[in-house]
């Protein structure tokens, strides 16, 4: 077999919390290395999917709680599986949506337009009184 004898350089990104502060000064910049890098990817992203963006309605957070809220419902039987068209209940799967429903309203307290909330508000109680009927 041949060998190549070509430089190559490894470079270790792991953080060693144990290093002296030279060292940490080093991570620091690393780390602002790191969210450069993020950035770009995030552009890159955005970039590659701007002509795609027409294919699926826009996403943002009302869109994105009526998702939610749907599975549950799906996960109720209140609506179809979108998957085979057949109506199942899954009590524990529309515990869980109902859960994270309930988990983004307590981390997004705060930071939601009136209309936002009131959305979420409206869509937990229906579909934690649905969970309550179909759990009798």
């Amino acid at each position: 077999m041949e060998e190549n004898n070509e430089n190559v350089k490894v470079t270790d990104r792991r953080i060693n919390y144990d290093q002296d502060s030279a060292d940490q000064q080093g991570v620091a910049q690393e780390s602002e290395a790191r969210k450069m890098e993020r950035k770009k990817a995030a552009q890159d992203y955005k970039d590659a999917a701007a002509d795609k963006e027409n294919a699926y309605p826009r996403l943002d957070f009302s869109t994105f709680v009526f998702s939610l809220s749907s599975s549950a419902l799906a996960h109720l039987g209140e609506m179809p599986n979108p998957e085979n068209g057949q109506q199942e209940v899954n009590l524990p799967l529309a515990k869980q949506t109902i859960d994270i429903l309930a988990m983004l309203e307590e981390k997004t307290r705060g930071n939601l337009t009136h209309a936002e909330e009131q959305q979420l508000k409206d869509f937990l109680f229906e579909v934690r009184m649905k969970y309550v009927q179909k759990a009798k």
